[in-house]
């Protein structure tokens, strides 16, 4: 079932090649007509080029209707329930919550045993500075992983591919996405995302933590966000910014309820349990443990501060356009070489392979590059900060770190241990897991632990391998990606200012820290890549505990949204046009000739779909039946007399779905009567012809055959009145354009009926009538005859036209 009203618009010159849909990775967005627009929709740019053949693919996706339909069934149904009060809706909440807190605690315990393991396997040969045997240990793990975890998605899931926050970004905007709540993806997509992270490729483990909410989408998502950083509000806030589509107080109550019982599973399960251990101290909250990226020393500000974080603001804005553009280059490449395969099970295998190269690179730099670099003595940089050194043993205790670099211990006279560890930067930032480098990046005090050769080669390596992680053929998520990076750079940064004004010990000068500018560069490159402004602020503030840098953060946020831009828009963005799925912007942004149109200025009439299909409350089995075999409209319009000489109506709609359950139940048909009255029966309930899909299409089709051929259906009719939707919304012709595309996106219409005057159907409105190229078509035929060559005004100085 598709749209009400199968559009086709046939465009020339379209120059953009968008990736497939079976491809995953951001895409890039064609923004060349439009650098001086710093905040524009998230699909009039990223639609605005296509081919026909995508553009077919589109128009394919089903709608999803918001509101159920309001019909005399549906009203005797309610009725008849009994009062529901609100308390089941938030105990579903709070379930909802719990089990997401407990997915969440359950895959960072998974990943860190993981991680240990794999590791405690090659410590023999780090000790020994046995590189290559360490190397093939190492990879031979990570390869084993890694071949489940693309396998699991690629053989398991129902798509074949990962689902992610862009499929629930249109879900919950409006559009049907087949296998998305399916229980197969969401376990292929949690073993995936666990054995990927701990394999050891550039990603993070949001992944599949959307996905338990179910019913209640939106609050899954945000409770998702919320139990994998612990940040409850900044989960709210990212359902509000970035997921949602439609909001109001009430969802918003009780998805900040669901966040915080997310977040509360998961501490609490996690202040005792450590490696599925338990530990004791059960119910204690230790800071350290809950907060994710805990800053101990808070610095006081400097309004000098304001000026390199401008800096970093800008930079974010720069590498997060180009973060996006660089993997849409790789995804290009991978769509080129996977279409060239012609067999399914080859292609799925080409992409799996394709995860193991990823693995090898990311395993041979992790391993092979902090051979050429020197040991470096903690105790040197840390010494004037901890009260004695056994505090600082535990600060790098992982082999990891140490790679191959010695250590020695003794007591002094004192009777405190001491010890001259060191530590191996590269090993620390590129071996270890990416939260734990974060946690090192961000740590206050440090001016000099890490150097400008480990920080610039980590960054350039973590850099392309997270680019060109994203869109294989894993499930993964890329915040901790995107923190790192943006951390390497603001640590740079603070590195130069240090070097340039040497380590400040007075309070006014000590907003010098590398530390510091390693949180704002991980914000600025963050908002850089997806645009996000108010979630990502508070989501900083939370993870990092450092309430000091808000109005930093806040700037660096801004600044490199804006930047960004001016280049393309965000991953998010790219990626629903990468996997086609139609999105609604708030606003719908729509241009010619470089130029902006003001859609105040036309009409419904000017993008309706005439010649409409209707049908009547008193209606043919046989006609009916020939309406439904010949057409995949999701709708019909239904119409009637109000009198004998009266012209015909609107009533009211009625769903494909709704017609096919009811041609089911032979039962309510009647013989034809000499008015349109008929004989008291009872009707279907509303539960008999409300369902989700079609329970067998098979005896459908036969059904229909038989409808269409049997003779005795002629004189057979349905009575449609019970069951039509008598508040459906309808326009008139002459209705503004803005206005109506306001209207249906936020009603969440599936269908919109356009009338005339006398009530009269002339057109319907869908989903595919307002996406941003069949918009730009329908409004360029409007605008055709008064060009140019007519001898007309100047398109450029009309009234519609807004620059």
């Amino acid at each position: 079932m598709s749209s009400l009203f199968s559009h086709r618009t046939h465009v020339k010159n379209c120059e953009e090649e968008m990736l497939m849909a079976e491809d995953h990775g951001p895409d890039l967005i064609h923004s060349q007509d439009f650098r001086r627009q710093s905040s524009i929709g998230r699909s009039s740019l990223a639609y605005k080029h296509c081919k026909e053949e995508e553009r077919e693919h589109l128009i394919t996706h089903e709608s999803l209707d918001y509101l159920p339909s309001h019909s005399k069934v549906y009203k005797k149904w309610l009725q008849e329930k009994t009062y529901r009060k609100e308390w089941d809706r938030w105990l579903l909440m709070g379930l909802i919550g719990t089990a997401v807190g407990m997915l969440g605690f359950l895959i960072h315990q998974i990943i860190d045993s993981l991680i240990k393991l794999k590791w405690d396997l090659v410590e023999n040969y780090l000790q020994d500075g046995n590189v290559h045997m360490t190397w093939l240990c190492a990879l031979g793990i990570g390869l084993a992983m890694v071949v489940l975890s693309s396998g699991s998605v690629l053989f398991f899931c129902p798509a074949g591919s990962p689902s992610g926050l862009p499929e629930i970004i249109g879900y919950l905007n409006g559009t049907s996405i087949q296998h998305l709540f399916n229980i197969k993806t969401f376990l292929g997509t949690f073993v995936s995302c666990v054995l990927a992270v701990a394999s050891g490729l550039f990603c993070g483990p949001e992944g599949p933590m959307i996905h338990l909410g179910r019913s209640f989408i939106t609050a899954g998502a945000g409770a998702g966000i919320a139990s994998v950083f612990r940040a409850p509000i900044g989960g709210l806030l990212f359902t509000l910014e970035e997921v949602s589509s439609f909001w109001d107080i009430r969802l918003a109550w009780q998805t900040f309820f669901c966040c915080l019982m997310a977040t509360f599973t998961t501490d609490l399960l996690s202040s005792s349990l450590y490696g599925f251990v338990y530990r004791g101290h059960f119910g204690f909250f230790e800071a350290e443990k809950r907060i994710v990226f805990w800053v101990k020393n808070l610095l006081d500000m400097n309004v000098l501060a304001f000026v390199p974080t401008i800096l970093l603001g800008m930079l974010g804005g720069l590498l997060g356009a180009l973060f996006v553009s660089l993997n849409i280059k790789i995804n290009k490449l991978r769509m080129q070489f996977f279409n060239s395969i012609p067999k399914l099970s080859l292609r799925k295998t080409s992409k799996l392979l394709e995860t193991v190269l990823i693995l090898v690179c990311t395993t041979t730099v992790t391993v092979y590059l902090p051979y050429f670099f020197p040991c470096t003595p903690v105790m040197s940089v840390r010494n004037y900060q901890l009260r004695n050194n056994s505090e600082i043993i535990n600060q790098f205790k992982r082999d990891i770190s140490e790679y191959s670099c010695s250590s020695s211990m003794w007591i002094g006279p004192d009777g405190v241990r001491y010890s001259n560890q060191t530590f191996n930067q590269a090993a620390a930032l590129l071996v270890e897991n990416g939260k734990q480098g974060i946690t090192y990046l961000f740590k206050r005090g440090t001016h000099e632990e890490f150097g400008y050769t480990s920080l610039c080669t980590a960054l350039a390596f973590y850099f392309i391998l997270s680019c060109w992680t994203a869109g294989s053929a894993v499930a993964s998520g890329l915040v901790i990606p995107m923190l790192y990076t943006g951390a390497l750079y603001g640590r740079i940064i603070g590195l130069i200012l240090v070097s340039i004004f040497g380590v400040q010990t007075n309070e006014y000068g000590a907003w010098i820290d590398p530390g510091l500018f390693a949180t704002i560069g991980a914000a600025s490159f963050f908002s850089g890549v997806s645009r996000l402004t108010i979630s990502l602020t508070v989501i900083m503030v939370e993870i990092t505990n450092d309430v000091q840098s808000l109005l930093l953060i806040m700037l660096a946020v801004m600044v490199a949204k804006m930047v960004g831009d001016l280049f393309n828009a965000s991953l998010y963005s790219s990626l629903l046009k990468l996997k086609l799925i139609p999105y609604l912007d708030v606003e719908p942004f729509v241009h010619h000739r470089r130029k902006w149109l003001d859609l105040e200025l036309f009409s419904a009439r000017d993008v309706m779909e005439p010649g409409v299909k209707v049908l009547h409350l008193k209606e043919n089995i046989a006609s009916l039946a020939r309406l439904l075999a010949s057409t995949s409209h999701g709708g019909f319009p239904v119409v009637c007399r109000p009198k004998p000489d009266h012209a015909e109506v609107f009533q009211g709609t009625i769903k494909r779905l709704e017609l096919c359950m009811l041609l089911e139940n032979e039962h309510i048909f009647e013989p034809e009567t000499n008015d349109d009255t008929f004989p008291s029966s009872h009707p279907l309930s509303y539960e008999k012809i409300t369902v989700e899909k079609l329970p067998n299409l098979s005896r459908l089709t036969m059904l229909l055959n038989r409808y269409t051929t049997d003779p005795q259906y002629q004189q057979l009719f349905i009575n449609l009145e019970p069951y039509i939707n008598k508040s459906a919304m309808s326009v008139q012709a002459h209705f503004s354009l803005q206005r109506t595309y306001v209207i249906f996106r936020t009603l969440g219409l599936r269908h919109l009926t356009v009338v005339d005057q006398q009530n009269r159907v002339v057109g319907v409105i869908t989903r595919k009538d307002l996406m941003p190229f069949p918009l730009e078509d329908r409004l360029r035929l409007q605008l055709a005859p008064q060009s140019p060559d007519t001898g007309e005004q100047p398109l450029d100085s009309r009234p519609w036209m807004r620059s």
